[in-house]
């Protein structure tokens, strides 16, 4: 039988070039071509090419492919016409299409022969519509996603040979779509890039031809094709809902499944022993990693829920989020039997909207990104049964066509899509389930949602971040240069731009009176913005700290006082700006009023208009919204409780002023949280300080004599996985505050790292982060290495990500890196802590801290009481990103001295939970040199 391509011979090309500049004399040093017939690759040929010209070290790092390899290979011209006759009525394939074949054909002009004219398709472009849920679309990551074999990435011949077994791939995967989503891809591909459109296409022409019936498992809605949802009907061979008391029934329990191992039953014994005594409302528990104290909180209080009630568990991170669901809960429900069921529960946006998606495909000004992400869509519709955007793996979803797709969080009801909707079927499956898994900064916003059900119990996972986030929920700001920027916009959009409204309808009776006043209002506007950046700009020589940021951006943090010395008059100037808004929102829905009601008499479409006026009055209510939170701020006599932040772009004009208000005491909103809980468990691996609780307590407002403590005890010998080596050699610099720290922190990793995977670099600045990475980058002796550094390669969650996926990579990251980001399942098998992680005191939320802590305590406790706890927590946290359970092994290395001549170094090492090497430098590398990791 004949299938789509069978006809086609595809050309399957990648180059190895000295850079990406063709036209400033970059050249080709190797050519790889793989030739597809009936579906299977049929020859490859690869050619070294000499380029007449130095190959960057940068390269030579990437490739493989030396200046010595080269040097008595034939240059292009030589192989130019036999590359022309094998490319020649073949269709052109790469990974990036828009790099290779320009490249090629301008180095064949350069020959005297003809460009390549044919089709050329691009296999990046058809991997992220095949495979939505990737989580990278790099050649060597897909390859080892796919199984596929990739003997040499980098290499010509090997990835053009690699590329071409993926094309196979996708297109085996395209084929088994339905034939309605097939025909919707088609519809759309034609903006794709060259001709990948052809692959749709022909593959949609044979699946009608064929006339396939819909599986069972899909259901068509107009021309969308969906996975048919399902509510979980439980555990069927639940038998069993007694806690088993005994350590032989847990044994029992426990055979075949779990390992019997002291500490966790010890944990577990002690949360069961809370949940049934009265005496105590709050539970504090320090439980090492890898001790299975995520299993140990679920199993002690999945035997409570047979009262109804429900067990809510609250982690800081998506990853731990879906770790619980994905991995723990079912752990939990194969061992105990149990007849119980969990589901996520998070922000409605982060739902598709089924009807938000329909209406997007018919809108005709998609770019390519936009398009290609609307393809992989109508491909994921297909397989995902929960609409859960998080599952496309995307690292950002603030493009304007999320705003569009996500769940505005209403109750659907009659709509297109209503049936279907997966917001609704989330809070069904939530309303149902017995342990409902949420972040700690959802929680904090939506303690008295239903969804909870009535008493439920409350597990804080990774509890030591918990009064932070609930206190980051609750800052806000106001940026009144985008404000100001938004009305120019809006102002330029009306009467300046081409095609303005003003152009199209000032002479319309109906619009002109309006139009006449709305001009005059946008620019009044404006003013009363500019009036409060002035003020609040006249009064920067009373800030208690100034931070200088990227560039001329300048952070000032404000006590409430000092800020708002004359608090009426700032009242009456945001007064008079909300006034102002308002005049310019309803006057701006008069003009889109009269568009609408006047579409259809029209000549042209007023659509984009519409859509532009539209976003603007979203912005106005948002602007609105904001101005309404800041006159709560001035008009809250408590003002203690909050801090501002002048946050100024440029230090020498005031109309670049913006403000921020940060929650410095968030004890008030976790009372208030508590209430709605029973029974609430706070549990990390690092809870403690100076061997006791008292800090945690404080700092999660919670009633000492309400809360039991305990410390439970690791499962494992933590020696044997865990090795601290602490530099002490005179000829590495001492005071990590050195002007040259990077460039040593860059030489050390130069000379050490060789043999280990993932190494996790910890810093406390992005300057010094700047100049360790500008080090490495381009050393030799790292090549094997992916090297990633926060600010300079990406987002956060990009380097993660990345971090996650790479054989071999050297991170270098500070701030959330130390314990914020997760990496999924990958092992770190070396984090180096390049300093002691105190907080800047510049930095405006710790000096305005500082401020309140400074009235209660005095000033030379504050070290003690705040700001010596805070790094101890986040050192220990540090290294704790080495052993995450039983199966790793890892090196701490503290590369900051002070650890060992400081009065604080000592708490520092006592908070290990090893004891720490005194090593230098030629220790270290024969310890490094010696161990293999986590193999």
């Amino acid at each position: 039988m004949e299938r789509a391509f069978d006809k086609d011979a595809f050309a399957v090309v990648d180059l190895e070039t000295t850079g990406t500049q063709r036209q400033q004399n970059d050249r080709i040093i190797q050519f790889g071509c793989a030739i597809i017939k009936k579906r299977k690759v049929v020859k490859t040929y690869s050619f070294l090419i000499n380029p007449h010209k130095e190959i960057p070290l940068s390269v030579e790092n990437l490739t493989g492919i030396k200046n010595e390899d080269v040097k008595s290979a034939h240059d292009f011209k030589f192989y130019a016409k036999r590359i022309r006759r094998i490319l020649d009525k073949k269709i052109f394939v790469a990974h990036n299409v828009n790099f290779d074949l320009p490249f090629l054909n301008y180095e064949l002009v350069n020959a005297g022969l003809e460009p390549l004219s044919g089709r050329a398709i691009d296999t990046v472009e058809l991997a992220q519509i095949a495979f939505p849920t990737f989580p990278s679309y790099k050649l060597k990551d897909l390859t080892s996603r796919l199984k596929i074999q990739h003997l040499n990435p980098h290499r010509a011949d090997s990835d053009a040979l690699v590329t071409a077994k993926l094309l196979i791939k996708i297109i085996k995967k395209l084929e088994n779509l339905p034939t309605a989503t097939l025909n919707t891809l088609t519809a759309l591909s034609k903006d794709l890039l060259r001709d990948t459109s052809y692959i749709f296409s022909e593959i949609s022409q044979f699946a009608r031809s064929s006339k396939r019936p819909l599986d069972k498992n899909l259901i068509q809605v107009r021309n969308l094709i969906i996975r048919r949802q399902s509510i979980s009907s439980g555990n069927e061979r639940a038998e069993r809902t007694t806690f088993p008391a005994s350590d032989a029934a847990k044994k029992e329990l426990f055979k075949g499944h779990l390992r019997f191992r002291r500490g966790q039953v010890s944990l577990i014994n002690r949360l069961n022993e809370f949940l049934t005594q009265e005496d105590k409302e709050n539970l504090i528990v320090e439980a090492p990693n890898g001790s299975g104290k995520t299993f140990s909180y679920l199993m002690a209080y999945a035997y409570q829920l047979y009262s109804g009630r429900k067990l809510v568990v609250a982690a800081p991170t998506k990853v731990l989020q879906n770790q619980i669901l994905q991995q723990e809960i079912p752990q939990l429900i194969k061992v105990t039997g149990l007849d119980l069921t969990a589901q996520e529960v998070k922000s409605s946006q982060h739902y598709l909207d089924l009807d938000g998606f329909f209406n997007s495909l018919y809108q005709t000004n998609s770019d390519i990104t936009t398009l290609v992400w609307q393809m992989g869509i109508l491909v994921w519709l297909t397989e995902t049964e929960t609409g859960d955007l998080d599952e496309l793996q995307l690292t950002n979803y603030k493009a304007p066509f999320f705003a569009q797709i996500t769940h505005p969080g209403d109750a659907r009801v009659g709509t297109v899509f209503s049936d279907y909707d997966f917001w609704n079927l989330a809070r069904s499956r939530q309303e149902q389930a017995d342990i409902l898994i949420t972040n700690h900064a959802y929680l904090a916003n939506h303690y008295m949602d239903s969804i909870w059900g009535a008493n439920p119990y409350l597990v804080v996972d990774e509890a030591h971040r918990f009064a932070d986030n609930v206190a980051n929920c609750r800052n806000n700001g106001l940026q009144f240069e985008s404000f100001w920027g938004m009305c120019s916009h809006l102002r330029n959009m009306l009467y300046y731009a081409d095609n303005s409204a003003k152009e199209r309808f000032g002479n319309d009776q109906e619009f002109a009176p309006i139009m006449d006043k709305l001009e005059s209002q946008i620019t009044d506007l404006i003013h009363a913005i500019n009036q409060v950046q002035r003020r609040l700009y006249s009064r920067k020589n009373f800030a208690i700290s100034k931070e200088e940021k990227r560039q001329t951006r300048v952070d000032l943090a404000f006590q409430g006082s000092d800020l708002f010395e004359n608090v009426d008059q700032f009242k009456h100037d945001l007064n008079l700006m909300q006034n102002k808004i308002e005049q310019v929102r309803q006057n701006t829905n008069q003009i889109l009023f009269l568009l609408y009601h006047q579409q259809e008499n029209m000549l042209t479409s007023a659509d984009v208009l519409i859509k532009d006026l539209q976003e603007e009055i979203d912005h106005l209510d948002y602007y609105a919204e904001q101005t309404y939170l800041l006159l709560d701020q001035l008009n809250n006599k408590d003002n203690g409780e909050k801090g501002f932040v002048l946050q100024i772009t440029n230090y020498e004009d005031p109309l670049s002023t913006n403000i921020a208000w940060l929650t410095l005491d968030p004890s008030q909103q976790l009372q208030e949280l508590y209430r709605y809980f029973d029974k609430k468990l706070f549990i990390s691996a690092t809870l403690m300080n100076n061997n006791s609780f008292n800090y945690m307590e404080n700092e999660l407002s919670l009633d000492k004599e309400k809360t039991a403590v305990y410390k439970a005890r690791a499962s494992y010998n933590v020696e044997k996985h865990l090795k601290v080596l602490a530099l002490n050699d005179k000829t590495f610099p001492q005071d990590p505050n050195d002007e040259d720290y990077g460039y040593a922190i860059g030489k050390f990793l130069i000379k050490n790292i060789r043999k280990q995977n993932h190494i996790l670099v910890l810093f406390t600045n992005l300057e010094t982060i700047k100049e360790a990475f500008s080090e490495i980058v381009n050393a030799s002796e790292l090549k094997d290495y992916e090297i990633l550094a926060q600010n300079l390669t990406g987002s956060n969650e990009k380097i993660a990500k990345r971090f996650a996926i790479a054989k071999k990579a050297i991170l270098l990251g500070a701030n959330s890196f130390w314990e914020g980001i997760d990496f999924k399942d990958t092992s770190v098998d070396i984090a180096i802590v390049t300093k002691l992680p105190f907080e800047s005191p510049e930095q405006p939320e710790v000096r305005l801290r500082e401020e309140k802590l400074k009235a209660k305590y005095g000033i030379h406790q504050i070290f003690e009481v705040d700001t010596l706890p805070r790094a101890l927590i986040r050192f220990r946290q540090g290294c704790g990103r080495l052993i995450r359970n039983e199966r790793d092994h890892g090196i701490f290395i503290i590369l900051d001295q002070r650890i060992w001549y400081k009065n604080y170094g000592r708490r520092f090492l006592e908070s290990l939970p090893v004891g720490a090497k005194k090593v230098d430098l030629k220790q270290i590398n024969q310890i490094l040199k010696d161990e293999s990791i986590n193999e």
